[in-house]
């Protein structure tokens, strides 16, 4: 089940979000959000869940993570576990690596690393390993150290393991990524016979064309190219986003609109993992958005979790989603307010 934080931000209650608190249950004020938020901490999600006129929770049960990237700084200050403590307080359900160190203080196993996360009722859900390395033929990536990269991952017990790399190893040609494709395939076999999914993470780039064919675009070859058996996909909702913005004209200016959860929609199965990170529309950058915390941004995430949710197959539920910020203020911060953000979220009860 998905905890509830047993903390509230007492800076939530001034900021709340630029478009989330003050929204979520209507008529409600921010100081009754807060204050809700406060007195269910020792409830069950379900019993809060079914407070008169709070609808339905938008975030389903048990699937709430974090990516520990945004953590790092933490981690390589004070360890893993401190920060697997906080991250238990603040209501976080899994985790997602980026290495099994990350400049944590003092050495630590793969054994003491699983056994440290149970003990904070953290499920290691995925981990993100590089593609591949040119430089170096022993790298620690899928390419180069295939087997030894599956053997840590079956040793932490992880359903899921992936790449954020994206698949230009051959180029930006429609024939490149197909190359890329066969890669991820191989990949993806090989997790299988392990009983894990093999996942690519995406960035605003994947989104962009061909070089070679500037109608295609390259997103959706790897989708065509790869096995769905074997190769899954954890969108960053941020990023993806970012590419409607930055991608959604070709090359000669003619539009190529797009919607990031059309993707998702149209084959949710596909999608076992999700990068939660938020960004305030700014059409003079690159990217179209600022980067923030889950929360104070404009991106709909009421919206997007309610309509992957509601694609649920059988009472079957197979997405989780991972708060990320690249670089946050303040990472404890980030962590916390996410949550809160995220679990505040309903829905109609009717949806």
């Amino acid at each position: 089940m998905s905890r509830k934080p047993t903390t509230t931000d007492p800076e939530l209650t001034h900021r709340l979000s630029r478009r989330g608190m003050l929204g979520v249950a209507a008529g409600a004020s921010a100081a009754a959000l807060v204050g809700a938020a406060a007195s269910t901490a020792s409830a069950t999600p379900d019993s809060a869940a079914a407070g008169k006129g709070r609808g339905r929770p938008v975030l389903p049960p048990g699937r709430l993570g974090i990516q520990l990237y945004s953590l790092r700084d933490k981690v390589g200050s004070v360890g893993f576990a401190p920060v697997f403590a906080e991250l238990e307080k603040y209501g976080y359900d899994e985790i997602e690596f980026a290495g099994y160190t990350q400049g944590s203080a003092g050495a630590i196993t793969l054994a003491q690393l699983k056994r440290l996360a149970r003990d904070h009722g953290l499920n290691p859900i995925g981990s993100h390993v590089g593609y591949y390395d040119n430089n170096n033929p022993n790298a620690y990536t899928f390419a180069q150290n295939l087997t030894k990269v599956l053997d840590d991952a079956e040793a932490l017990g992880l359903k899921h393991i992936g790449t954020a790399s994206g698949p230009f190893r051959y180029g930006t040609t429609v024939d490149a990524w197909k190359r890329a494709a066969e890669d991820f395939n191989t990949y993806g076999e090989a997790a299988r016979k392990r009983g894990m999914k093999f996942y690519q993470h995406n960035h605003a780039e994947e989104f962009s064309f061909a070089t070679d064919k500037p109608k295609v675009r390259l997103y959706d070859v790897l989708l065509a190219e790869t096995d769905p058996d074997f190769v899954y996909l954890e969108m960053d909702i941020y990023w993806a986003f970012s590419a409607q913005f930055r991608f959604g004209k070709r090359a000669d200016g003619t539009p190529a609109p797009f919607h990031p959860l059309d993707y998702v929609l149209k084959q949710p199965h596909r999608y076992p993992l999700f990068h939660v990170k938020d960004g305030i529309r700014d059409e003079t950058t690159r990217d179209g958005y600022r980067m923030t915390d889950v929360g104070d941004g404009d991106i709909d995430y009421k919206k997007f979790l309610s309509k992957v949710t509601a694609r649920t197959h059988h009472g079957k539920r197979y997405h989780h989603w991972q708060t990320e910020h690249d670089n946050p203020v303040e990472s404890y911060a980030f962590a916390r307010k996410s949550s809160e953000h995220l679990h505040s979220l309903r829905g109609r009860c009717g949806d």
